[in-house]
């Protein structure tokens, strides 16, 4: 497998570690293979696509040759009037931000970066369930059905270059990003109660072993999929524990 750079961006004003970075770059050293990060931190409402390319890549100082064929996508930003219970009040602008950080940017990711394929790749985005609604999660649940979406356009649009996109939907983890949704905590406890192989919300290693998986040429046959690493959380009809 080729070396691997992760594109994400910071979460929140501190710009603490995305979580792409806290699901992932564990994961990709403990199975030998090398990561990059590389941050972007635009204005998705004011630039998108090439400049975002542009930052990834001059940012970081990378040549465009030395970028790799497989990228793992986490990108999500709601603002704090978009979540926590805040559905019905949301302003249009608050949603319009979640949508793209958190859907759009993924097409402009990829299009700005899949001319750099030559030999096809795969493109990996980070998913929390968006057939149902969350507590909660409100227009951030609104954007991933969206990210869903573009996974399976992108998929369509890219597969005569050889190019795979796939999406992991993730059980609940404990990371930077996941301090800025409000309740988060109530959130996780739901697995505790109906994921049938249990679920620890301090380990990320399941879900970046299944990132690893869709990156790998174990998957050279599947695009356009949501894998569920979730312990099995989102195939039962209710808890199993009270």
């Amino acid at each position: 497998m080729a070396d691997v750079l992760l594109a994400a961006m910071p979460f929140g004003p501190l710009f603490a570690p995305s979580l792409g970075l806290s699901l992932l770059k564990a994961g990709l050293a403990r199975a030998g293979v090398a990561a990059r990060a590389r941050y972007f931190t635009l204005d998705f409402a004011e630039r998108i696509g090439e400049p975002l390319y542009s930052r990834v890549a001059d940012g970081g100082k990378l040549p465009v040759t030395a970028l790799a064929g497989e990228w793992i996508f986490s990108a999500g930003l709601a603002p704090g009037d978009a979540l926590g219970g805040n559905f019905m009040s949301a302003p249009p602008e608050s949603a319009e931000l979640a949508f793209r950080t958190s859907a759009y940017s993924f097409k402009a990711l990829a299009e700005a970066l899949v001319p750099l394929m030559d030999d096809g790749g795969s493109l990996v985005g980070m998913d929390f369930d968006a057939t149902v609604a969350w507590p909660i999660y409100d227009w951030m649940g609104v954007a991933k059905a969206a990210l869903e979406s573009v996974s399976r356009y992108l998929a369509r649009d890219l597969g005569e270059r050889n190019v795979r996109v796939n999406l992991i939907s993730a059980g609940p983890v404990e990371t930077p990003a996941a301090q800025g949704i409000p309740g988060f905590e109530m959130l996780a406890g739901l697995w505790k109660k109906q994921a049938p192989l249990g679920w620890n919300t301090s380990d990320p290693a399941p879900v970046a072993d299944a990132v690893l998986f869709l990156l790998s040429d174990l998957a050279r046959a599947i695009t356009g999929e949501i894998l569920h690493v979730d312990g099995g959380f989102h195939a039962m009809g209710a808890p199993l524990r009270p």
